[in-house]
């Protein structure tokens, strides 16, 4: 696990618990253009999910995954996998703008799809996508790791669940990344490659809001991207904001951006905000900075006092095992499909209204 660099940074679990036996549920990748498809196969892996094959067309990528993954398979093609009836669900963290039709493939061919974040950079390839999951009742999973794959994103979510703040608000969340733009390959620096700032990483923040406050939509109030300080890169994106509102009143404000200091000893300080009408909640997801270098610090304040949580290794990953059991047994108990999609929606939505302001300060857009 990397802590450097958010791109490479995959999670391993302490806590494991496999929810199916060995054979019960096997699965592949497809495209390894972005790291977190490290965290996606920990994930499922440890939660009894065999991993049996991969694909893309760089081998130096397929080294590198297998000499992670001794166990695994590499292919000479994606119909290999395809075309395989044992293989259950395709992993898949290609470029993201590629990542939509990879996902149709493995539906057509009777796989279930989980894809790394950004999962769609377009409107019309999530409709197309809303439209083959209504067809084949498959599941589409978006790995929105920043909640799903953080133990004490997991555990504010669960004292909401217990009333410990009374009804949620509002939200603020703050995205940070470090850019190591000399490690990054030439889609990085291209908005239609990966969708722009808010699209990707603000999709992040966007599901975070909607799980938290309990929203099933939210309106856009206005949104903002700015590519304040890498002129050499005309297109690329290094700041973004937005402002929403929920369906049942509950506010929320994000920032992300790629300035991560290098003096800071993680690739990102994410927090997230959460104010209830009986107290609030503020998870340091990845270091308290000055004072512990460690992960996953949970604050809690209501009526009982000031609370600190330190949750690294204690709290788990129970999407992975619960999303397994959807995709075996057709329920919903690791994300409804409509609030996957209303997440992706609603990023692009952002994405698609921002003003956008350049290196010199100007808005060029409104």
């Amino acid at each position: 696990m990397n802590k450097n660099d958010g791109m490479n940074y995959a999670p391993k679990g302490t806590k494991l618990k496999k929810v199916v036996d060995k054979g019960e549920f096997l699965f592949a990748a497809i495209g390894l253009n972005h790291g977190h498809i490290y965290g996606m196969a920990n994930g499922l892996i440890e939660a009894g999910g065999e991993l049996v094959a991969v694909y893309d067309p760089d081998p130096e990528k397929v080294k590198k995954f297998c000499e992670t993954y001794p166990n695994v398979q590499a292919v000479a093609s994606k119909e290999e996998i395809l075309n395989d009836p044992s293989i259950h669900l395709i992993a898949c963290a290609s470029i993201p703008s590629d990542r939509a039709d990879v996902g149709m493939e493995a539906m057509d061919h009777g796989k279930h799809f989980f894809v790394d974040k950004p999962a769609f950079t377009t409107i019309e390839q999530l409709e197309k996508a809303k439209e083959k999951t209504a067809e084949t009742g498959l599941k589409w999973g978006i790995y929105y790791s920043e909640r799903l794959h953080v133990e004490s994103s997991i555990f504010a979510g669960q004292l909401i669940e217990e009333g410990a703040i009374g009804k949620v608000v509002q939200v603020m969340g703050t995205g940070p990344h470090r850019a190591n733009v000399q490690s990054r390959p030439k889609w990085f620096f291209d908005p239609k490659y990966y969708g722009g700032i808010l699209c990707d990483i603000g999709s992040h923040q966007v599901e975070q809001f909607l799980f938290y406050a309990g929203a099933k939509d939210a309106d856009v109030l206005h949104s903002k991207i700015g590519n304040y300080h890498y002129p050499q890169y005309e297109k690329f994106e290094d700041f973004g904001d937005a402002t929403l509102v929920a369906d049942n009143g509950a506010t929320f404000y994000f920032r992300v951006d790629w300035f991560t200091p290098d003096g800071l000893g993680t690739w990102g300080d994410g927090r997230v905000l959460i104010l209830g009408t009986e107290g609030y909640i503020e998870a340091r997801k990845y270091i308290d900075i000055a004072r512990d270098s460690t992960s996953d610090h949970v604050y809690l304040v209501n009526k009982d006092g000031e609370k600190h949580f330190e949750c690294a290794g204690k709290i788990g990953f129970p999407f992975f095992g619960q999303f397994i059991l959807d995709c075996l047994n057709g329920t919903e108990n690791a994300m409804p499909q409509v609030h996957a999609f209303k997440a992706a929606e609603l990023c692009i939505i952002a994405q698609e209204k921002a003003m956008r302001i350049n290196t010199n300060g100007q808005v060029l857009q409104k």
